[in-house]
């Protein structure tokens, strides 16, 4: 039998030390991503204090979704999902159950791997509910600044979509500013009050403050320069110190496939050249490539790519292989740096 809870206003459902890397310290001077305003794609925050607040805000979206015949996916944390699918019962059978945790430990991977995934593959089948938790308060303070840049890109990777993503916060266990950038991350806001126009939406404004130069490694790093004819030497040079430091074979093979997508968008689009930097990290082989390129589009590798298509491919699977992706674009360059353990 499914769960009573006390209601939270429902979602609005429309019918719902080595030489150091230039880095870069001004903000980028590419135009800002124009974001549409409000239409067919709905995107709410849910503020939450406590298990009792997360179930009554999720468990009526999901039953909604499922009473209306619409494709319904949970991609929250493993222990939100396993109340909620205890809560939502049987008639979670015909929900798509995802653990937050693993399907986007990287951010970046989240819209082209798990909302893109899941509601192209249900297009035309009405509209789409998700219920996506991507922060919450195990993140760290080096994954946030992607975590704060996704939750403002969907937004754009959405719009005009017939979807509705519903963003539980922890309004307990997260900082206070993370439950400020949610507020200007999402249009419509659902906590106790009500659900409410957000008045401090703004996610261009987030995309820009998040691209943060990248801090200077803690401690020594291998660095090679490339250019075309040097693709051959940099991929075994990452492979030879990655796997120095600890790196398992399979993931020396994974990195060198993303060094190989990097190294290559360098030399097509970052002016011929790059500098690779290679250093460990709290227990993860972190890889660095920095170049003169500027990345214009904010949705660079968080769009999903048919093998068919020419390009385009190269960033989105550096994101899947990685277990986190930081980037910096400006003036002066792009430094792309991946976690990899």
């Amino acid at each position: 039998m499914t769960q009573q809870h006390p209601p939270l206003p429902r979602v609005r459902t429309l019918d719902v030390m080595p030489a150091q890397t230039p880095v870069p310290e001004t903000p980028p001077v590419a135009d800002p991503p124009e974001f549409p305003p409000g239409g067919l794609f709905v995107h709410p925050a849910l503020f939450y204090a406590g298990e009792q607040e997360y179930l009554a805000g999720t468990v009526p979206f999901v039953e909604e979704g499922l009473r209306a015949g619409a494709p319904v996916a949970v991609s929250v944390p493993g222990p939100q999902l396993a109340a909620l699918r205890a809560a939502v019962g049987p008639a979670g059978e015909r929900v798509t159950w995802l653990d937050m945790t693993r399907e986007g430990r990287n951010p970046g991977r989240i819209i082209p791997g798990v909302l893109r995934a899941f509601a192209d593959r249900h297009a035309g089948a009405g509209r789409v509910h998700i219920i996506g938790e991507p922060i919450w308060p195990g993140r760290t303070a080096t994954e946030y600044p992607a975590c704060a840049q996704h939750e403002a890109l969907i937004n754009l990777a959405f719009a005009g979509r017939e979807v509705t993503i519903l963003c539980p916060y922890d309004t307990v266990g997260l900082d206070p500013q993370v439950i400020a950038d949610a507020r200007a991350t999402h249009p419509e806001i659902i906590d106790r009050d009500g659900t409410h126009a957000s008045d401090g939406y703004a996610p261009a404004r987030v995309v820009a403050d998040q691209n943060l130069p990248l801090p200077e490694p803690a401690g020594p790093a291998a660095l090679m320069d490339f250019d075309r004819d040097a693709l051959p030497e940099l991929r075994a040079f990452a492979c030879r110190h990655a796997a120095g430091l600890g790196l398992p074979p399979r993931r020396v093979g994974e990195l060198e496939l993303a060094v190989n997508e990097l190294a290559a968008n360098s030399v097509v689009h970052g002016g011929g050249t790059g500098r690779l930097r290679l250093w460990a990290e709290n227990g993860q082989v972190v890889c660095e490539v920095a170049d003169r390129g500027l990345i214009a589009d904010p949705l660079a590798g968080r769009r999903p790519a048919a093998m068919s298509t020419n390009g385009g491919r190269g960033l989105l699977m550096v994101h899947h292989i990685a277990d986190l992706v930081r980037m910096h674009t400006g003036p002066a360059g792009t430094v792309v740096r991946i976690f990899v353990s």
